[in-house]
């Protein structure tokens, strides 16, 4: 089998070497995003593998389908960057990844505390040899109430890490699921906007989540809260979390994704015009900590993204099947 790879970062190479020889395939590598300017290059594979910068529409997947690809991975755990529905109807077959959840969920704890101890304004006055504390003062996790929405394997791994901080622990989930359950009460979402004190989102993007937090129910919140997002970015409305800073309704913003970030993260842009507004004035505020999506960043996450990108497509031609088979 022949696979073309899109998006690779020089992270990647060693393991994409790695892989290729354990599965006896070739591989072409390339750091372009997929568009269709770019389709041509995919003649003579039978697989396309990307990341989630480019959008595999249906009008790209046709022109995939036309040179003969049959399989599509995406090395991420998200794929609402994918036209699912295209594909199926083209014949492509498409899976995605999976990676241990520990990587995600600490970096998770790490930015509620941050938010929690006013990290940022901190590291800012030690640049500046300020070392006073006016304005400062945090608060102890176990005072408090946090609410986990979504309790697949990320989510539930931020559950057991609270659980010896010794705060109240909440869950929402369309599924109760037992492991959670262990570590956590269930509760429906108005509970969650009405008890919380900080609140995390560790949801798939679909239509029924996208923009979960949007300007209704921040209101319902309390005074202060605490929204920490390192799933996908469009499950909060950003206008409305520039009018919850704005307000002081929203106490700390720790986003490791936000509505907006494509062609931003994960890219050098520091010579470049940058014309998103919504993020970058969010960017400067005291209280909002943003990383460049790189929750799921570590060795462990990237080596099993890319063993899932290139294994995927070689047990579905020989089985029909792979553990994340989408379609």
């Amino acid at each position: 089998m022949k696979i073309y790879l899109y998006e690779v970062r020089t992270d990647e190479r060693e393991d994409i070497a790695r892989e290729s020889e354990r599965l006896g395939i070739e591989t072409v590598c390339s750091a372009d995003a997929p568009s269709l300017e770019n389709a041509g290059r995919v003649a003579g594979c039978q697989a396309v593998s990307v990341l989630g910068q480019g959008t595999i529409s249906r009008a790209l997947l046709e022109r995939y389908a036309a040179q003969g690809v049959q399989y599509l991975s995406t090395r991420t755990v998200g794929y609402d960057h994918i036209d699912l529905e295209a594909a199926h109807s083209l014949g492509i077959a498409v899976c995605n990844a999976d990676y241990p959840p520990d990587g995600v969920a600490d970096f998770t704890v790490m930015l509620m505390l941050m938010c929690l101890r006013h990290y940022k304004q901190a590291m800012w006055r030690g640049m500046v040899n300020d070392f006073s504390l006016q304005g400062l003062q945090g608060r102890d996790m176990a005072s408090l109430t946090v609410g986990v929405l979504g309790t697949g394997r990320i989510g539930t791994q931020v559950l057991k890490n609270l659980s010896g901080f010794g705060c109240r622990l909440l869950a929402y989930n369309r599924h109760e699921t037992a492991e959670a359950a262990r570590y956590a009460a269930f509760v429906d979402l108005d509970t969650i906007w009405r008890e919380c004190d900080i609140i995390t989102l560790h949801l798939p993007l679909t239509p029924a989540t996208e923009h979960i937090i949007d300007r209704d129910t921040i209101a319902r919140m309390k005074d202060g809260v605490i929204i920490v997002n390192c799933a996908r970015g469009e499950l909060t409305d950003i206008e409305a979390l520039v009018e919850g800073i704005e307000s002081l309704k929203i106490g700390a913003l720790g986003m490791d994704t936000i509505e907006g970030e494509t062609g931003i993260v994960h890219r050098d842009l520091r010579t470049d015009i940058l014309a998103n507004r919504n993020v970058f004035y969010l960017h400067q505020f005291r209280n909002v900590i943003m990383t460049q999506h790189m929750a799921f960043y570590t060795r462990q996450a990237v080596a099993s993204m890319v063993r899932c990108g290139l294994e995927g497509p070689v047990e579905m031609a020989r089985t029909g099947a792979y553990r994340t088979r989408l379609v």
